[in-house]
């Protein structure tokens, strides 16, 4: 279902370097731009459906994921050329897209491939989602500009930059959550913790290229769950759960920072002790920077998260398998299980991809030994992973 290609372009967003034409106090790559924006998304929704605006949450994730495969082809433009070309040839330039992604979109399903069709080129189409998407990107800009700002002043039009992204957030105002966190210190700290989750390098003992970060990661992993979701045919608040669970779900490491599974494993019961001192720093550190209303949601993103579980006399219940009548949005079903084979397999070809660009590495090596022994024979449901685990076997 998924290709090696369109896996291949998904890694190729963590080398697209952003602001790339300004001093960095580190790199700023596209793909924790887009999960950074999906972040944004999700809290900017859940505001508007306190205000009981309607949401589709599956055309917001899909317009993320759409926009995201958008951006991969064309980020390397300037953003006010990339906006002066688009609001002459949107049409021929999403015809170039479509026609580009279409063989690997077209491999995921018909349906699938044909709402994307639909996304660029009807304007109807999902219009309140694609505002909240662009009022998330425009954010999400805006907490990337505000720590190259500083390092910058000095240079010319870096005031006329500055004015253009704040009246690029000041246009979507009418968003509560845009007024929210603008306004609120609380809830602009869960977005800015998030955030820093770019600083974060994965695979802290080994050089790698591409140099993945935690939240590019997560999205990466959240990609995988929500187009298997669509594959095992779940409900749709299956896939809302299966997608927010895997972009939330290493959310405690920028309390933690990011433990290597060797030294998880090293001492009977040390997981078991970090897990605890994560779900305390959540609940003390985390949590209270959200509306007490979105605890219990975030806590069942982020507890248990490799956990098949679901939702039943308002008690969370944990199963071996989510059967078929716990599929329907009553139960709030979660498989833990996909994100964790997720979660493993974009570590696989985080491995393979570096092992591909020549670096060497017994770590790399028998890690990616290791989670091809594991996961590639597993079946969840009608999934199975071994031919997606193949792609990049032999990448040594």
């Amino acid at each position: 279902m998924i290709t090696k290609q369109l896996i291949e372009r998904i890694f190729s967003a963590a080398n697209i370097l952003r602001w790339n034409d300004h001093i960095r106090p580190f790199d700023f790559f596209e793909i924790d731009k887009q999960a950074h924006k999906m972040i944004i998304a999700y809290i900017i929704a859940k505001f508007d459906e306190e205000e009981n605006k309607k949401i589709d949450w599956l055309k917001l994730i899909e317009g993320g994921i759409f926009e995201f495969f958008h951006r991969t082809m064309l980020t390397d433009l300037k953003p006010e050329v990339y906006h002066e070309i688009m609001s002459k040839k949107k049409k021929e330039l999403n015809k170039w897209v479509l026609e580009n992604l279409s063989e690997d979109i077209s491999k995921i399903g018909p349906e699938f491939s044909k709402r994307f069709e639909q996304y660029l080129f009807d304007e109807e189409y999902a219009k309140y989602e694609k505002r909240i998407l662009a009022a998330s990107h425009e954010f999400s800009t805006r907490w990337e500009f505000g720590v190259i700002y500083p390092l910058n002043q000095m240079l010319y039009g870096i005031h006329r930059t500055k004015e253009t992204v704040e009246n690029c957030v000041s246009k979507y105002q009418d968003f509560a959550g845009v007024k929210n966190l603008v306004m609120n210190k609380k809830y602009y700290g869960f977005l800015d913790l998030c955030g820093q989750l770019r600083f974060q390098q994965r695979w802290a003992q080994s050089f790698r290229q591409p140099k993945t970060t935690v939240l590019g990661h997560m999205f990466i992993v959240a990609i995988f769950a929500y187009l298997y979701s669509l594959d095992m045919k779940v409900c749709e608040k299956r896939c809302y759960n299966n997608f927010f669970s895997s972009l939330f779900h290493d959310l405690p490491e920028i309390l933690t920072k990011d433990i290597i599974s060797p030294v998880k494993s090293s001492v009977e019961g040390l997981e078991d002790i970090i897990k605890e001192f994560e779900k305390k720093q959540v609940e003390g550190r985390i949590l209270p920077l959200l509306p007490e209303t979105w605890h219990f949601e975030m806590k069942y993103f982020i507890e248990h998260e490799f956990t098949n579980r679901i939702v039943e006399n308002n008690e969370i219940k944990f199963v071996d398998t989510i059967e078929e009548k716990y599929n329907k949005n009553e139960f709030n079903a979660a498989d833990g299980e996909l994100v964790e084979v997720c979660d493993k397999l974009s570590a696989y070809v985080e491995a393979s991809l570096a092992l591909r660009y020549g670096i060497h590495s017994d770590m790399l090596n028998k890690s990616k030994m290791k989670l091809y022994n594991k996961f590639a024979n597993l079946q969840i449901a009608n999934l199975t992973f071994k031919d997606v685990f193949d792609y990049f076997k032999e990448e040594n």
